[in-house]
């Protein structure tokens, strides 16, 4: 629901891009490296928890089909530099997202 009403609400955006999956996909990425930045520091986290928060919530919080799927709408609009632009920030966005989750449980 939570990832629904993100995009939604982002939905209503002018730019080219599909900036609610985008969003969701970054938070997505920073909470699951602030989940995996926990674990790494604090050893003794219940695996069971772990599995839970990175793969349930985080898993089912952001969505690899949605932007499959977006990407497959761009190129058959030929929107090649929106494609271009969605895809590489995606990903670039994404990697940094779960560095910076990860960075972040090492201050604390």
């Amino acid at each position: 629901m939570l990832r629904y009403a993100i995009g939604s609400w982002m939905a209503h955006s002018k730019a080219g891009v599909p900036l609610g999956t985008m969003t969701v996909n970054v938070i997505g990425s920073l909470l699951i490296g602030l989940v995996l930045g926990w674990a790494l520091k604090y050893p003794a986290t219940s695996p069971t928890l772990v599995l839970l928060l990175a793969t349930g919530f985080c898993g089912g919080f952001t969505t690899f089909s949605a932007f499959a799927f977006e990407n497959y709408e761009l190129l058959k609009n030929g929107n090649y530099l929106y494609f271009g632009m969605y895809t590489g920030l995606s990903l670039a966005l994404g990697i940094l997202a779960v560095l910076i989750g990860i960075w972040l449980t090492r201050l604390f």
